[in-house]
C-alpha cells in the first residue's frame, strides 16, 4: 500500500510538471546555451517548488495556502517582471552556435526556476484535487502524505531530468547547427508570457481594489 502511494505521487509529480510553460522553455534554453548542469539545476528548482505545494496541500496548511492565494496577483507581478527580463535578455543574445552565457551559476539557475514556479500558487489547488483523486485527505496519515509528497518530488524531478537529457542529446546529435532561431523563439515566449502574466495580475489587482 505504501509503495502504491509512492508510485501515485511519482505519477502526480510527472502530470503536474508535464505542461511545458515558461519554466520549461527556460530549462530547454539553459540546457542548449549554458550546458546540461544549469538546465538540470533549473528543473530541480521547479521540482522543489512543486514539492512545497504538495506539502501545503497534503498536510492541510490552510493558513499558508490561503495567504499564498490571496497574494497570487503580487506574485504574478514579480514573476511577470522576471520573465520579461529573461525574455528580453534572450532576444538580445548573439545568434550563432550555442555557448555559455555569463552571469549565471548553478544556484542562480535553481533559484530562478524555483521562484518562477512558486509564484503560481494556484498550483496548490491542482495538488489538492489530485490528492483527493488519489484518495489522500489533507491532514490525514502523515506517513501516507509524506510518501505522496516525496513521490511528487521524484516524479517532477524525473520529468525535468528526462527533458534536460533529451534536449542535451538532441543538441549533441545536431552538431554545428545554427541555433539563433532558438534565441528568438525562446525569448519571444518568455517575453509574451511575462507580459501576459503582468497584465492579468495588474488587471486583477485593479478590479479587486487591492
Amino acid at each position: 500500500m505504501l509503495i502504491l502511494t509512492l508510485l501515485n505521487g511519482i505519477a502526480l509529480g510527472i502530470v503536474i510538471a508535464l505542461p511545458v510553460g515558461p519554466v520549461g522553455v527556460l530549462c530547454v534554453r539553459r540546457t542548449v546555451f549554458e550546458g546540461l548542469p544549469l538546465g538540470l539545476a533549473s528543473g530541480l528548482g521547479a521540482a522543489v517548488a512543486d514539492a512545497i505545494f504538495g506539502i501545503i496541500a497534503g498536510f492541510g496548511l490552510v493558513f499558508l495556502r490561503d495567504w499564498m492565494l490571496s497574494q497570487q496577483n503580487w506574485f504574478g507581478i514579480g514573476g511577470g517582471i522576471f520573465l520579461l527580463f529573461l525574455g528580453v535578455r534572450a532576444l538580445r543574445a548573439e545568434r550563432g552556435e550555442p555557448k555559455p552565457l555569463a552571469g549565471e551559476a548553478l544556484f542562480g539557475a535553481f533559484a530562478s526556476a524555483f521562484a518562477l514556479t512558486i509564484t503560481n500558487p494556484i498550483t496548490i489547488l491542482a495538488f489538492a484535487a489530485c490528492f483527493a483523486y488519489a484518495g489522500v485527505v489533507a491532514g490525514g496519515p502523515y506517513l501516507s502524505i509524506a510518501l505522496l509528497v516525496g513521490g511528487v518530488f521524484l516524479g517532477s524531478a524525473l520529468w525535468w531530468l528526462g527533458l534536460g537529457l533529451g534536449v542535451n542529446f538532441l543538441k549533441r546529435r545536431s552538431g554545428h547547427v545554427e541555433l539563433g532561431w532558438l534565441n528568438v523563439t525562446s525569448g519571444a515566449i518568455l517575453t509574451l508570457s511575462g507580459l501576459g502574466l503582468l497584465a492579468s495580475s495588474i488587471w486583477a489587482l485593479a478590479r479587486t481594489g487591492h
